[in-house]
């Protein structure tokens, strides 16, 4: 199993090369085009996620899924987050119901 340390050099990766040219970088490329940029790369990484899961091919899923997910940490570092945020996220509901953790949520 792949531990998380992936998730961690992968952000350190995309901090490093957010102000690269954008000649050399396609992080920094994404970064140059702005939230609107990265915000279209997740959309479109997520709906080929989603095609793939409908045509039933596993691979195809996986990969298009480590897409998804690239795109995810460059919009966390756009933010100026990190993987750790979600992670603690995903650690503050563990063991809490979906439908009780939607319901304690305050309206912003």
């Amino acid at each position: 199993m792949t531990d998380l340390t992936i998730l961690h050099r992968l952000a350190e990766t995309i901090e490093a090369r957010k102000l690269a040219d954008a000649n050399n970088s396609y992080v920094a490329k994404l970064f140059h085009g702005g939230h609107d940029k990265i915000l279209k790369k997740i959309a479109e990484e997520s709906a080929e996620t989603l095609m793939a899961s409908k045509d039933g091919d596993a691979k195809q899923v996986v990969y298009e899924t480590a897409d998804l997910w690239f795109h995810c940490l460059v919009l966390l570092a756009y933010h100026g987050l990190n993987p750790d945020d979600v992670l603690q996220e995903l650690a503050r509901r563990e063991g809490i119901s979906g439908i009780e953790e939607k319901a304690s949520r305050t309206i912003g």
